[in-house]
């Protein structure tokens, strides 16, 4: 029996999506800007990285020919290859939307087709009765930040203050999500993880997608840097998405890094956390090793948009990209005969692009395995697409969004 590995690369888009003028992102290409900007020498940074992008790994599996589907030109200064060995496409993003919840859950085949909740973007992020609900609950003396942030930027900003009063700092984006930043030490982890769990239960009439945990350490803003705690806290998904199906079928899933916490824990059977992409990277070959048949292993590489894509790093998206390209052969080299890998994406970040916060792009599709035939498949309706497929490869029944394309 087969197994699958589904492996987002968070953030990674190739272009601007059909109805990107809607979202404000007519003309953002993650990969295409990172290419352009590399090409020019704009991402060379001392000891980091120098030169044209290069990815000969995700090249040779079909990526310049995704981003081709998608944005009709080849992108600036890559190498295309002389042949190309896996299955690839670009999709089509149908949710409402441009978060990590709605991309995950319509690539697990489960569309996300009703409007999330959002916060003022003019004056208080949070009204009073709400911010008296949560100091309640908390048994605080106040919030700090109420406002739309860039999170690194909020605690540089709030986080001596929040030190001396004890009050949490609390914001949001453009995106379904209100975040709590808090010092591991002062305020305590614990402390902080219960509080996130007592504001989801708050925010649930508002629909909003996620409240997101941002634990730090540092005593001054010179020295604050956010750890590895992160902990979201989602909203289930609406429906049954392939993670559920496959449960439901006796089947392992084997969710690593944040997926357990995008999909709410539902579906995920056995799950691992790591930070950082070198270690959910190492996380993930272990994952693959204790995979049995019809078991499926499904990662999420946080490190492209919240390091790099939110903080516009276009040097540092580029040598995470290399780098990460660099370990697929790691990869192959672990897969039998009936295995198959896809990698995807849920969204774009392009760096290049104004603000800090996620763009509605296409994303690219790429198959591999010992049995998966190379060849193109256009531009996929739906990122639903992408489940369906694992759900054909795995054996189990269709759901009622997507269709495979192999």
């Amino acid at each position: 029996m087969a197994r699958a590995f589904l492996f987002v690369l968070d953030s990674f888009g190739i272009g601007s999506a059909s109805d990107a003028a809607d979202y404000g992102d007519l003309g953002a290409n993650t990969l295409g800007h990172i290419a352009e900007f590399c090409a020019a020498g704009a991402g060379d940074r001392a000891g980091l990285r120098e030169g044209p992008l290069a990815l000969p790994n995700m090249a040779t599996l079909g990526l310049l020919h995704a981003h081709f589907a998608a944005s009709k030109y080849w992108p600036a200064g890559m190498e295309r290859p002389d042949k190309v060995i896996g299955a690839y496409a670009a999709a089509n993003e149908t949710s409402r939307g441009k978060d990590t919840p709605s991309g995950h859950w319509e690539i697990a085949g489960t569309p996300v087709n009703f409007d999330w909740g959002y916060f003022p973007t003019e004056g208080d992020a949070f009204s009073e009765e709400l911010v008296a609900a949560i100091c309640a609950a908390g048994n605080l003396p106040g919030i700090l930040g109420n406002k739309h942030a860039s999170g690194t930027d909020v605690i540089a900003e709030l986080g001596e203050e929040h030190i001396r009063t004890g009050k949490p700092i609390c914001y949001t984006s453009t995106d379904s999500v209100f975040q709590i930043a808090a010092h591991e030490g002062s305020f305590g982890l614990t402390r902080l993880l219960d509080l996130c769990e007592k504001v989801r239960i708050i925010l649930d009439p508002l629909t909003i997608g996620r409240v997101i945990a941002r634990p730090f350490l540092g005593r001054t803003r010179e020295h604050f840097h956010r750890t590895g705690n992160r902990h979201d806290y989602s909203v289930p998904p609406p429906e049954a998405t392939l993670l559920d199906r496959l449960e439901a079928a006796g089947r392992q899933v084997h969710a690593v890094g944040k997926i357990g916490d995008i999909f709410a824990h539902k579906g995920v059977t056995i799950e691992t956390k790591a930070s950082g992409n070198a270690a959910l990277f190492d996380a993930t070959l272990a994952a693959i090793d204790r995979a049995q048949d019809g078991d499926l292993v499904f990662t999420n590489f946080v490190d492209f948009d919240q390091l790099y894509g939110h903080r516009r790093d276009v040097p540092g998206y580029a040598a995470a990209l290399e780098t990460f390209d660099a370990r697929l052969p790691d990869i192959a080299r672990k897969m039998r005969p009936d295995d198959m890998v896809i990698l995807t994406a849920d969204h774009g970040c392009d760096p290049t692009w104004r603000g800090t916060d996620h763009t509605r792009e296409r994303v690219p599709v790429l198959a591999f395995g010992p049995n998966v035939r190379p060849g193109g498949h256009g531009l996929l309706n739906s990122f639903a697409d992408i489940g369906e497929t694992v759900a054909r490869h795995l054996g189990i029944a269709a759901g009622p969004y997507g269709r495979s394309f192999l």
